[in-house]
């Protein structure tokens, strides 16, 4: 019988929309693109994922332990799921250095603050520079010595977070014995200039073959952190705002 009320439809509920029509949250999946991705809206600014593939090629030092995966389960008739097993040096890909990794005394990577992996920050190509980035290869996105401490001529000082292009393409494959560090004159300089965190696609701040680590330590001596391996192959001379830093893929470290 009529009852006089509307029969309501079994329909799932429309999601909200912001004021633009988009969902309030990008959510993203298997088959978000690795490169330049998504802009999101009318607004300009581009998402970037640096960090580079994981597999079993993935480079790494000398004598570290190398990306491999196992499967201990399978699906079948008597197993739901696909389980592995990951075997890898927390080295491997885009990471942060604890600083428990070259200070015997200092913090593991459990017990830092995300503060400074936080925020906004700049891109410098530091490209063709050699076996180390000095000063004077970031001379072009820094101002003049007397202003670097406050604004001047509508330049703004450097934000907290700085990462340092080294490769025109980095190697993915293989590991570079010859890999391009910072010089610790380089890091004292950022960290005069307040910056926080320091990055580097460069599987490392120090030569591969440096035993007292010069850039470690001051990176120790400042209490600055730093991320190494990031995939900056696509990623201008840029700016970037809060949220892009912010996705900077670092490797979840439970150990130096």
């Amino acid at each position: 019988p009529k009852s006089g009320k509307k029969q309501q439809r079994d329909t799932p509920p429309r999601p909200q929309t912001d004021r633009q029509g988009l969902p309030p949250v990008l959510q993203p999946t298997d088959t978000t693109p690795r490169q330049p991705v998504l802009t999101c809206g009318p607004m300009p600014h581009t998402l970037w994922d640096i960090s580079p593939p994981i597999h079993s090629g993935s480079p790494v030092f000398p004598g570290d332990t190398p990306y491999s995966q196992q499967w201990v389960a399978s699906i079948g008739p008597t197993c739901p799921v696909n389980v592995s097993a990951l075997t890898l040096s927390p080295h491997v890909g885009a990471h942060a250095d604890a600083p428990l990794h070259y200070d015997p005394a200092g913090q593991a990577v459990g017990e830092l603050d995300l503060t400074p992996f936080i925020g906004p920050c700049r891109v410098i190509h530091a490209l063709g520079c050699g076996p180390l980035v000095r000063p004077e290869h970031l001379a072009h996105a820094l101002p003049p010595a007397p202003d670097r401490t406050r604004h001047s001529h509508g330049w703004h000082p450097l934000p907290p977070r700085v990462l340092v292009r080294v490769y025109a393409r980095m190697p993915q494959t293989a590991f570079d014995t010859a890999l391009p560090a910072l010089a610790p004159e380089t890091v004292e300089l950022l960290a005069e200039l307040g910056v926080l965190l320091v990055g580097t696609d460069s599987a490392s701040i120090d030569p591969a073959d440096s035993q007292p680590l010069p850039s470690h330590q001051t990176i120790r001596r400042h209490g600055l952190r730093v991320l190494e391996n990031l995939l900056l192959d696509n990623v201008p001379d840029i700016g970037m705002r809060p949220w892009q830093a912010g996705h900077v893929p670092t490797a979840p470290l439970p150990q130096p």
